[in-house]
């Protein structure tokens, strides 16, 4: 666990991290891919959105490190990052269900 005083740099990159979890739609397109990778089409299919309003997300996503992305063919495939992404939205939930 880290302990001390954290940098200007630090805070502002922690705090975009966290920006980044305060969009509801986000945090659907991240439980999908918990789930497994998929492309656009899929994800659109699964939260009902248009093609283009999960784009934009993935768009954000990914500059974030939070959603990385592989291409096969013409297809484009979206995952998790890596396994801290599932450690923040579990614990994120642990949280909430503890509060109740």
């Amino acid at each position: 666990m880290l302990t001390g005083k954290l940098s200007d740099e630090m805070l502002g990159k922690l705090s975009e991290l966290y920006k980044m979890f305060g969009d509801r739609t986000r945090i659907r397109i991240l439980y999908v891919l918990l789930e497994h990778e998929c492309c656009v089409s899929e994800i659109s299919n699964e939260l009902a959105m248009t093609q283009s309003a999960i784009s934009h997300q993935l768009s954000t996503l990914k500059a974030s490190k939070l959603v990385k992305s592989r291409r096969d063919g013409k297809t484009i495939y979206y995952s998790l990052d890596d396994e801290h992404v599932e450690m923040i939205l579990n614990m994120g939930v642990e949280h909430i269900r503890e509060m109740i």
